[in-house]
C-alpha cells in the first residue's frame, strides 16, 4: 500500500463466557464433548420450549463492561431473524438496541486507544462442518450440524473504528483477550472458538471520508486476524487504483491461500427483522449488583505491566517484552514472590519469560515460595545458570520443593574462584592458537573456551564467571 491510503478498522470480538450452564437453558457449558450431547428443548428450539435467563452471564457481562471502562445500563433482549441450519428456531435471541454495555475504552500496551461502541449479551450458534474437497459450503458433498454450542453465552464486544493498521488490529485483540482472561469472563482460547473475531476493513485516501468497509468473519487466531486485516487493505486500494469500486459485502479469510474470499452481500440490521424476545423481561441490574460485579474484575494487565515493570526499575526493550509475557502468561505473581523474598527482578523476571513460559501449565501451578528461594540461590551465586535452570525444571516438574535439596541430591556446588582460574589457565595452555585469536579480537572464540570450562567442570562453572575471568586476562 502506498502512503496515501489509509486503512481503517474496526473489530466484532465474540467471547464465550466462563459459566456453568448456557445462556437459556441448564445444559452444561462445555467444549469438546460428543457431539449433540449437551442439547435440549430450549437450545435445540423446539416448540413450547422457553428460555430463562442465567444469571451468571448477566454478572459476568457486567464485569466486561465495568473493565472496559463501559457504563453498564438496563438493557432488553430481541430475536435476531435469520435462516441458517447452526441455529435450529432459526433465531438468535440476542440484544439489539439496548445493550447491557454502551461506550467504553481499552488502552493498548504501545499508548493508543480504541474506543468501545458496545458489549451486549447474547448466544451463541451451533457449529457447522461442510464436508468436501474444500471444507466451504460451496464445494461441499455434505454438511454436519454439532448443536452444542447452540445457546452458550457470549459477549459481543464493538469497537470504533479507530484501528489504523494489521499490527494495531493483532495487538488490540490480545489486549483484549488478555483483559478477558483477567476479569474471569472467559478463557480467551482462539483454538477452542472461545474468541472469534470479525474484522470491518476500508481504506481511504489521507483525509477523505470513510470508505466502504468488507466485514471479514470469524477469524480465530491472532495471526489470521493481522494477516487478513493486511491483504483485505491492499485488495482494496488496489481495486480503487484500477478504476474499480469496493462493494460492502461479508468475506471468508482462507488461510492457505492467503486471501479473503467473497461469502454475500453484507446483510444490515432491517434485513435480521429484529423485534422484541416476548419470552424475556428487560434486564435492570441494580446499583448494588453492578458494584460487586465491579469489585470482581481484579487487577488488569495493564496495572500489572506497570507494577512489574516498576520492580525492574528502568526496563531495556527487550525486558518490556518479558514484562508484556509474564504478564499475558499470568506468571507475574511469581516474580513478584520472587523479588519480595530478596531476588533480583531482572533474574526473577528472565527465568520466567523464559524458562517457565516454556510449560506453562505446570509453571502455573509451581509454588512461589520454591520459585523464589531457587532464584535466590542463583543471584548469591550459590548455583550456576545451568545449574539453577537445571533445578527449576525439576521444581517445576513436581509442582514445587526445596531447591537446596534439589541441588545438593544433583551434586551442585559453587565452585571457588581460584579453582575457576586454575581451570581456564589450564585450558588455555592447552589451546594457545584459539587462545590468541580471541586476544586478537576473536570474540566467538569465548564460547568456545565457555565449553571447555562447563565440559571440564561437568556442568557446574558460571557461565558469567568463566566470561568475566576471560575478559580479565585478556585486558
Amino acid at each position: 500500500m502506498s502512503g496515501e491510503w489509509e486503512t481503517v478498522v474496526g473489530l466484532e470480538v465474540h467471547c464465550e463466557l466462563r459459566t456453568r450452564t448456557k445462556l437459556f437453558c441448564a445444559c452444561p457449558n462445555v467444549f469438546g464433548e460428543e457431539p449433540n450431547t449437551n442439547v435440549c428443548p430450549v437450545c435445540l428450539g423446539l416448540p413450547g420450549s422457553l428460555p430463562v435467563l442465567n444469571e451468571e452471564a448477566v454478572e459476568l457481562a457486567m464485569r466486561i463492561g465495568a473493565a472496559l471502562h463501559a457504563e453498564v445500563r438496563p438493557s432488553s433482549f430481541y430475536r435476531k431473524n435469520y435462516f441458517y441450519p447452526d441455529m435450529p428456531k432459526d433465531y438468535q435471541i440476542s440484544q439489539y438496541d439496548e445493550p447491557i454495555n454502551v461506550g467504553g475504552h481499552l488502552d493498548l500496551p504501545d499508548g493508543s486507544r480504541v474506543g468501545i461502541v458496545r458489549a451486549h449479551l447474547e448466544e451463541d450458534t451451533g457449529k457447522t462442518a461442510h464436508l468436501g474437497e474444500t471444507g466451504r459450503i460451496h464445494a461441499a458433498d455434505y454438511s454436519l450440524v454439532d448443536y452444542n454450542r447452540s445457546g452458550v453465552p457470549l459477549v459481543e464486544i464493538v469497537s470504533e473504528p479507530d484501528i489504523r493498521s494489521a499490527a494495531q488490529a493483532r495487538a488490540y485483540a490480545a489486549e483484549l483477550r488478555a483483559v478477558l482472561v483477567a476479569t474471569g469472563a472467559s478463557d480467551g482460547k482462539m483454538e477452542e472458538g472461545s474468541m472469534r473475531v470479525d474484522a470491518n476493513v476500508s481504506v481511504r485516501r489521507a483525509g477523505a471520508e470513510l470508505g466502504t468497509r468488507c466485514e471479514i468473519k470469524n477469524l480465530n487466531s491472532l495471526r489470521s486476524l493481522a494477516r487478513a486485516v493486511e491483504h483485505e487493505a491492499a485488495r482494496q486500494v488496489a481495486l480503487l487504483e484500477a478504476g474499480g469500486v469496493v462493494v460492502q459485502e461479508t468475506r471468508h479469510w482462507d488461510e492457505q491461500a492467503g486471501r479473503t474470499i467473497s461469502m454475500r452481500s453484507k446483510e444490515e440490521a432491517f434485513d435480521y427483522r429484529y423485534f422484541p424476545e416476548p419470552d424475556l423481561v428487560p434486564l435492570a441490574p441494580d446499583e448494588a449488583w453492578r458494584q460487586r460485579a465491579a469489585a470482581a474484575v481484579g487487577r488488569l494487565p495493564a496495572e500489572r505491566r506497570r507494577g512489574l515493570a516498576g520492580l525492574v526499575g528502568e526496563p531495556t526493550p527487550a525486558q518490556v517484552d518479558q514484562v508484556q509475557a509474564v504478564v499475558d502468561l499470568g506468571l507475574d505473581e511469581l516474580v513478584v514472590a520472587a523479588v519480595s523474598a530478596g531476588a533480583p527482578a531482572t533474574l526473577a523476571l528472565a527465568r520466567a519469560a523464559n524458562e517457565l513460559a516454556a510449560d506453562l501449565e505446570a509453571a502455573l501451578a509451581l509454588d512461589p515460595g520454591s520459585f523464589a528461594a531457587l532464584v535466590v540461590l542463583e543471584a548469591r551465586g550459590e548455583l550456576t545458570a545451568t545449574q539453577s535452570k537445571a533445578v527449576l525444571a525439576e521444581l517445576v516438574a513436581a509442582g514445587g520443593g526445596d531447591p537446596v535439596s534439589i541441588a545438593a541430591a544433583r551434586g551442585f556446588e559453587s565452585l571457588s574462584d581460584e579453582f575457576l582460574r586454575d581451570v581456564v589457565g589450564q585450558l588455555i595452555e592447552a589451546n594457545p592458537g584459539e587462545w590468541g585469536r580471541f586476544c586478537e579480537g576473536e570474540d566467538k572464540l569465548a564460547g568456545f573456551f565457555t565449553g571447555q570450562v562447563m565440559k571440564a567442570t561437568g556442568g557446574k562453572a558460571d557461565g558469567k564467571a568463566v566470561a568475566a575471568e576471560l575478559r580479565r586476562r585478556r585486558n
